[in-house]
């Protein structure tokens, strides 16, 4: 069930985020308007697009957390990969997601320290 959902996240995700989706959704926001008239902009108008759109949101932002949750973990593990393979690099460093905000904020301060004192590089 996990890899179902997982290739159909991977899918739907690439296939929401094309130019010929955003471009439908324009059309769409075009031709609702359109109808109002006909409908006489009643109330069931209204709600078909609102209970639409809601539903439709609702399942984007879903499938985008899940997104973003992938993309992050094959970010820290290819990063962890390189903490790892760099010879005089501090391992402690992986895992630093699991730290608690005054300990990142620690961390943070003590990087901006060594970046203070760090020669400047030109470009």
């Amino acid at each position: 069930m996990s890899e179902i959902f997982r290739t159909f996240a991977r899918v739907t995700g690439d296939l929401i985020g094309s130019p010929w989706v955003f471009g439908l959704a324009l059309v769409a926001l075009v031709v609702w308007p359109a109808f109002g008239p006909h409908y006489g902009y009643s109330e069931t108008w209204r709600r078909v697009i609102t209970t639409g759109t809601g539903v439709v949101t609702f399942l984007m932002v879903l499938l985008l957390q899940n997104a973003q949750s992938r993309d992050a973990k094959a970010i820290h593990l290819k990063l962890d990969e390189l903490l790892r393979g760099v010879q005089g690099a501090r391992t402690g460093l992986m895992g630093l997601e699991q730290l608690s905000e005054a300990e990142l904020l620690k961390l943070q301060e003590e990087f901006t320290r060594l970046q203070a004192r760090a020669p400047a590089v030109q470009v």
